[in-house]
């Protein structure tokens, strides 16, 4: 999934959250590093996982099962090895820590999208001699369980949730515009004519957000351009002729929008869209305050709001209304959506991967699911949760958003996605800084593209 931007500080305020016998102290970075291979204590299990601005939901449910877990067993000891940093940046600090047996943990929270490109790399290890075995394997389902599967057959990660996407908006904004508040766009115009809608009303909102351009990472590639995209008749992947698309109308299209986005100004400045963290930004203090009409988005955005959360807006379940995403005039099924999800892994260099998969086990216990499920405003991908009578009402937009999952679309599952995305960002940039026109950057994307897959692995669309 691409979740909701952290707040970066620096490397050196990184820590170990270390729990032995469920008592807690807190270790600096430095003790990781200083560790030698040799030196791993197989009944020492460190999970690494990224810390999401100033929220402590991560932390909780580690923390949590952590403590259970140890008293059970008390000769293990969990180091929690938070990174907090950027999406872009959090993957590559997970991946440096995963390259080393000297400083490699033992259990990560790996993005879908990542997963088989780590798998790749060779930074994770297959866990068919665990996964099939599980009790909660077969409630979880399929598309989840294919989409932590690599073309060889083998099993990499264990799926924890998933997650889809839509439009929330403001109501107090739109009734302030003479907008309707029960508002369901039906083409791509009716969106740009809503924001326009809004910019004339009320020059002091900004109309719209999609996030866009490389500092905002895989936010930008699904939440804002595939999200277009995929309301086209276009696709990034053709799965029956297994090629990369190029010469797409689709990706011309969905980088037309958004050129009219900012060259209308319907949104907020470049400057903040360049901000890598504008997406907490938005969370805590925009859209409370009432100064963003609506924003492309996904299920989860909710948990910045809820009692727990640092800055809680209880007012939201009033205030903000969701609707689902149009396809471009309409056609096909009318409307769009993409999912995608997270999951747990063990890296190539785990300690003892018998024993992390016994605390990635006691993680994900049907209780566990469901209060994670709950504190996080998750999506569940197993039946034995969805069964569980408190999961559905947990939150007024839980059933929206699980019932857009029937027709939604998935990232290619694919190892060179991450590089695809990262062409979609730099293709999306260059559209909004206005360096380059729509068509421009399409096929500059079309040679990156080409470029990273090889010739023999892409076809123009008309082919």
């Amino acid at each position: 999934m691409a979740s909701p931007s952290p707040q970066p500080r620096g490397t050196d305020r990184r820590t170990f959250l270390r729990y032995t016998a469920g008592a807690a102290t807190v270790l600096p970075l430095a003790a990781l590093a200083g560790c030698s291979g040799g030196d791993r204590d197989p009944s020492t299990i460190r999970v690494a996982y990224q810390q999401f601005g100033s929220g402590t939901l991560m932390e909780d449910w580690i923390n949590r099962t952590a403590e259970s877990y140890t008293q059970e067993h008390p000769d293990r000891t969990i180091e929690l090895v938070p990174i907090v940093a950027s999406e872009n940046d959090y993957f590559t600090k997970n991946e440096l820590l995963m390259s080393s047996p000297r400083t490699s943990p033992d259990l990560v929270y790996e993005d879908t999208f990542i997963l088989l490109s780590d798998v790749g790399a060779g930074y994770l290890q297959p866990i068919d001699q665990f996964a099939p075995e599980w009790e909660h394997w077969e409630d979880t389902a399929e598309a989840s369980r294919e989409a932590v599967t690599a073309e060889d057959g083998s099993i990499y990660a264990i799926p924890t949730h998933t997650d889809t996407r839509g439009i929330w908006y403001h109501k107090g904004v739109f009734a302030d515009a003479g907008l309707p508040e029960d508002w369901q766009p039906t083409s791509w115009e009716e969106i740009l004519e809503t924001a326009r809608t809004i910019k004339e009303a009320l020059p002091e909102v900004a109309p719209m957000f999609i996030f866009s351009g490389k500092s905002q990472g895989e936010k930008a590639a699904m939440q804002g351009f595939e999200m277009l995209l995929y309301g086209t008749e276009s696709r990034l992947y053709d799965e029956e002729a297994r090629k990369w698309v190029t010469g797409s109308q689709g990706f011309v299209d969905s980088l037309e929008f958004l050129r009219t986005v900012f060259e209308e100004k319907l949104t907020l400045s470049i400057s903040q869209h360049l901000d890598p963290n504008i997406g907490e930004t938005i969370y805590t203090q925009i859209i409370p305050d009432g100064k963003l009409g609506f924003i492309i988005d996904g299920s989860w955005i909710s948990q910045n709001w809820t009692e727990g959360a640092p800055n809680p807006w209880p007012e939201w379940t009033e205030t903000m209304g969701i609707t689902r995403m149009p396809t471009q005039d309409g056609g096909g099924d009318g409307f769009t959506t993409l999912a995608g999800g997270w999951s747990w892994a063990i890296p190539q260099y785990a300690s003892d991967p018998q024993i992390s998969f016994s605390f990635l086990e006691a993680l994900m216990t049907t209780d566990n699911a469901v209060k994670r499920a709950i504190a996080d405003n998750h999506i569940t991908v197993r039946e034995d949760v969805a069964e569980v009578q408190e999961y559905r009402p947990y939150s007024p937009t839980a059933e929206f958003f699980t019932g857009l999952l029937g027709t939604a679309y998935y990232r290619p599952a694919l190892p060179a996605y991450p590089e695809v995305s990262s062409a979609i960002q730099q293709a999306m940039e260059m559209v909004m800084t206005f360096s380059s026109t729509p068509e421009q950057a399409a096929a500059e994307y079309d040679a990156e593209l080409t470029d990273i897959v090889g010739e023999d692995e892409v076809q123009e669309e008309s082919a």
